[in-house]
């Protein structure tokens, strides 16, 4: 089973503080870019896996999908989503995806945002993600850079000329990443890229889209801490397509 920090009172109060946790999706900078990948939405079936306060299901929904269903590890992400969701269309299940099996064919788009580098085993879960989907089905996620997270001890360091830089090491070496973050010891699974792109074509997915996420001169004027973010990318945002 995967590890459930976020039902931890003294993490999900901190992470709960959030800019993207307490304006949505306006309080997350990727999301523009997000937005720009996903395939139409009238009519389709989704799936939002690592739903969280569902905040993109509502929007999924809002935005013409007949259906969604979202699943999170969280009782209290679920609990939190349900009470800020209303009208029908929109359905949430606890669920662990190191083990969730999707009902076959079941799903036009399967969403996630910064949840799979949680996931221990990706090759099932891509497994399962590919026999959920539909034919013509999308699979449009983001993770933690691959860049972003490798190092065992990811954090700012300076360089001789005093500017920040990211340390990237081990990054060859797969596997297990702890990191402290609201709590100490939260776990994360490193993948390289081409890992993780190869997951899922070995599985049958042709890859539609790949963005490494760096924020705009105008986003950067409005949130000045955003400029680090040019010093290398934080988040991979990717779209992949299953052919009929």
């Amino acid at each position: 089973m995967a590890q459930n920090v976020y039902d931890n009172p003294d993490f999900f109060s901190g992470y709960s503080k959030l800019p993207r946790q307490v304006l949505g999706l306006d309080g997350a900078p990727e999301w523009p870019a997000i937005e720009a990948m996903l395939p139409g939405l009238v009519g389709k079936d989704v799936a939002d896996l690592g739903c969280g306060f569902g905040w993109a299901s509502r929007w999924l929904r809002e935005h013409g999908a007949a259906s969604v269903v979202g699943y999170d590890l969280s009782e209290n992400m679920i609990a939190r989503a349900k009470a800020d969701t209303a009208g029908t269309g929109i359905e949430y299940h606890l669920a662990d995806l190191d083990v969730l099996e999707l009902p076959e064919a079941r799903f036009d788009l399967v969403y996630s945002a910064l949840t799979f580098h949680y996931v221990e085993d990706f090759d099932r879960l891509a497994r399962t993600i590919h026999r959920g989907l539909r034919h013509d089905g999308d699979l449009v996620f983001t993770i933690e850079h691959p860049i972003f997270m490798a190092a065992r001890h990811p954090h700012w360091i300076s360089d001789e000329d005093g500017r920040k830089t990211w340390p990237v090491n081990g990054y060859s070496i797969e596997g297990e990443r702890r990191t402290d973050w609201f709590t100490k010891g939260v776990v994360k699974y490193h993948r390289t890229l081409a890992t993780t792109l190869n997951s899922l074509i070995q599985v049958g997915f042709t890859l539609s889209e790949i963005k490494e996420f760096a924020p705009s001169q105008d986003q950067i004027v409005a949130l000045p801490d955003l400029a680090e973010e040019l010093e290398r990318p934080m988040m991979l945002l990717l779209s992949f397509h299953k052919a009929s």
